[in-house]
């Protein structure tokens, strides 16, 4: 059994085997319908035409429509014309109804999301750079950079560090939240932990040397401003002279660039984006600037001296940043609560204030120092906090224009601003590349949403406005020690819960219309699993809380548009009845009499405007035909999550949170949620013969498609061998039981001389640490003796 789980180890990853289990790879076989295209979306979205916006228009008055002539023409015509069709029928007629009504309302939701987003993206209008500089010249604020990581690979951690340390930003601190154990037996993932810890040391150290130079630029800068020789009017000369500095501080910061773009390795299409869009994005940019001086100096003419004091200061933005390391879990003080929340949650709650570390048996906890000393923990505060996920992307100016945003006039009150990420382009498989185009629509429906006062946080990335979340922290005592909750952890999507808490304290969430953001998709079946049966649990056990919010705000008389309702609950709640809702159309066999074209030309709409947002983002039309079928053999997938919360319901007990897989290799998938997506398809077929007996056309089509779709899904997204391969496994991981290791387990060694007592943890824990050290034995042998 043991050779037999090793030999198949070499096709796929045990999902319960942690990502830095197994050594990296090069990169992944591209594979034959992947994407080519590399190049990433504009920033800003193109203004849709007046065309677009009125066909999206059309799109939800037909979808209205078509649903209520079905109601009209189709169910209540079959109840009038046949008084006396018996119960089944009956019974056949309000559940298809309340099924068509569900998926047609999410089609409707999308439709109007799409719409909001449009409205959006033709109203906005970029910040001018130069409005940027000036808000920020004398800029006394800073945002901290937290980026929670568990078991990651260094390299995916090293690119996310570095984009977030090369935003143009006055005052930035980059912290990495390590997650791993701290004392790790295995020498991978020793060897892993230690190239992880090195990162930030890594990145301070590679920009001390363009830091120092910009630093003295603008110190010799303005010191010759400041001298009493400098005239108001500079002659020509003068002009000239400054003009020639300047540009030769910014070749010097684009060699610099250019310098480590070239040194860089790429192995996947996420190095690509890294080198080509963050580094080389930046280098671009400021490429652009010397064009402009370049030009100015062409023409005789220079920037005012403030103006230049401003690009002197962009330099320093770029390349001055404090980074660092901070692990949780060396301290028990802090929550070991093994999600992302709780990781956020403990640093932020040291933010402000010193604290002595203290060694306490063993371990060592946490004390705020009345007394300054040196070897204090400092953990400095900050106005904003951008959490980030540590296999997510920022582009250059990420952080200013979302911080200029929140300080700008009317945003007083928005506690949370983000870019909903969008994919990486070129994604080597074809899993990857489609649940990279719902990632893109997913990005365009956020966008639409907070034209409806609706949006939701989505946690990997996200400017936070520190007072707000304090506004919501929850405390509580944890064994002797106090525990700071401002990220809920209650459910496996924290972010949900966190923007109803937030809104029931009176702040606003807002989406920032341009793509600045960028994350990974799960590229294979495996991790794709682990990441949508996570976002398909909590959702329900949420909804409470948002009524609750509704309720407090009609008490103070808020006005609440009826479409922010719906579209928070079609959020929230429907991957349940979309769920449950094609699970009924594929397993029961429905009456002819039910079907009708009006529900087909009810969803033609959501269809149609999914394809053209498709092709808009750079996919293909016809990928919604592959989404449908990836939708398919996610049933399982999506309806394990709900259960799973529905089981939270009943019992209370926290479902644990599972991170997404982020590894070069594949990760197998649960063999139940691979055979079951085999099951859709021999019943599709088995109802295909089955109907096509009874003449019974309209299901006929219905189960050829779902069978075509599946099938074609399987084999594309999942891979016959790689199915055999993780049922196997499957089948394997039931069969074996881990021999249980021989002698007494550590906790029941008792020990016999006073000599050998752990005097320390006695006094520290006091009996409850005695009586687990004492169990079992003779009496004799549980009496210690402390002469």
């Amino acid at each position: 059994m043991t050779d037999q789980m090793v030999d198949l180890s070499d096709v796929a990853r045990d999902p319960e085997q942690r990502p830095g289990d197994r050594p990296e790879n090069a990169g992944r076989k591209r594979q034959w319908g992947s994407e080519r295209r590399s190049e990433p979306l504009a920033i800003v979205h193109p203004t849709p035409s007046s065309r677009k916006i009125v066909l999206g228009r059309l799109a939800i008055l037909v979808t209205v429509g078509a649903w209520l002539y079905y109601v009209v023409s189709t169910i209540i015509r079959q109840f009038v014309d046949n008084p006396n069709s018996g119960f089944r029928f009956g019974f056949e007629s309000i559940s298809y109804l309340i099924v068509v009504t569900f998926l047609t309302f999410s089609a409707l939701m999308y439709l109007m999301a799409r719409q909001g987003a449009l409205y959006r993206f033709k109203e906005h209008r970029r910040v001018p750079r130069g409005e940027l500089d000036t808000h920020f010249a004398n800029y006394k604020e800073a945002v901290t950079v937290l980026v929670p990581s568990y078991a990651e690979e260094p390299q995916v951690v090293r690119g996310t560090l570095w984009s977030a340390a090369l935003q143009e930003f006055p005052d930035l601190r980059v912290v990495l939240l390590l997650d791993d154990p701290p004392h790790p037996t295995e020498p991978e993932k020793i060897h892993r932990l230690e190239q992880t810890r090195a990162l930030a040391g890594q990145i301070a150290d590679a920009l001390s040397v363009p830091a120092e130079r910009a630093n003295r630029a603008l110190q010799s800068f303005r010191e010759r401003r400041g001298l009493p020789s400098q005239k108001d009017n500079p002659d020509s000369a003068e002009k000239t002279g400054e003009l020639a500095l300047l540009i030769a501080e910014y070749e010097a910061a684009v060699e610099w660039l250019e310098a480590m773009a070239e040194a860089e390795t790429v192995e996947d299409h996420v190095d690509e984006f890294f080198v080509d869009l963050v580094i080389m994005g930046l280098a671009r940019e400021l490429r652009l600037v010397l064009l402009a001086l370049n030009a100015a100096k062409a023409q005789n003419t220079a920037p005012t001296p403030e103006r230049m004091e401003q690009l002197y200061l962009r330099l320093t933005w770029i390349f001055n940043v404090r980074t660092e390391t901070f692990e949780r879990k060396r301290y028990a003080s802090l929550s070991h609560e093994a999600n992302k929340a709780m990781n956020l949650n403990a640093y932020i709650s040291l933010m402000g204030k010193r604290w002595r570390r203290e060694e306490a048996a063993g371990s060592v906890v946490l004390r705020p120092s009345l007394v300054p000393r040196d070897d204090d923990l400092l953990v400095p505060d900050s106005t904003y906090l951008l959490t980030l996920d540590a296999d997510s992307l920022l582009l250059r100016d990420y952080c200013l224009r979302l911080v200029y945003f929140l300080e700008s006039a009317g945003n007083e009150r928005v506690a949370v601003t983000q870019t909903p990420y969008s994919s990486f382009r070129g994604a080597p498989t074809r899993i990857e590349r489609i649940a990279g185009a719902t990632t893109d629509i997913q990005h365009i429906l956020h966008q639409g949403m907070t034209f409806y006062g609706a949006t939701f946080w989505v946690g990997a990335n996200a400017i936070i406005r520190k007072c707000a979340i304090e506004d919501i922290v929850e405390v509580e005592n944890v064994g002797g020690f106090e525990i700071r909750t401002y990220i809920q952890d209650r459910t496996v999507i924290e972010d949900t819960e966190s923007s109803i808490d937030l809104g029931s304290h009176g702040w606003t969430l807002v989406n920032y219309p341009e793509r600045l953001s960028y994350s990974a998709t799960p590229p294979d079946f495996g991790s794709l699993v682990v990441q949508r049966r996570r976002w398909a649990n909590g959702g329900l056990l949420i909804l409470p809380k948002l009524w609750n919010q509704l309720s407090q705000r009609r008490m103070q008389r808020q006005r609440i548009l009826i479409r922010e309702v719906l579209l928070r609950v079609n959020y929230m709640a429907s991957i349940t009845w979309a769920s449950f809702g094609l699970l009924f159309l594929l397993a029961y066999p429905y009456d002819s009499r039910l079907l009708s074209p009006a529900v087909f030309i009810a969803a033609l709409p959501y269809f149609l405007c999914m394809g053209s947002d498709l092709r808009d983002c750079g996919h293909r039309f016809s990928d919604i035909f592959r989404i449908y079928g990836f939708n398919l053999i996610l049933l399982p997938v999506n309806l394990a999550g709900v259960l799973k919360s529905l089981q939270q319901g009943l019992t209370g007990d926290k479902i644990p949170f599972v991170r997404t897989p982020k590894v070069k290799d594949r990760t197998a998938a649960p063999a139940i949620y691979v055979l079951i997506p085999y099951a859709i398809v021999a019943f599709s077929v088995l109802t295909v013969w089955r109907d096509a007996q009874q003449g019974n056309w309209g299901n006929v089509a219905f189960a050829s498609l779902n069978a075509v779709l599946a099938m074609w899904c399987i084999q594309a997204y999942i891979g016959l061998w790689n199915s055999t391969v993780d049922v196997v496994l499957g089948a394997v991981n039931w069969l074996y039981v881990t021999p249980k290791p021989k002698g007494k387990p550590e906790s029941l060694v008792v020990p016999k001389t006073p000599e050998e007592v752990d005097w320390e943890s006695i006094l520290y824990h006091g009996d409850r640490r005695l009586n687990r050290d004492l169990r079992g034995g003779t009496d004799r042998r549980r009496r210690i003796s402390l002469r």
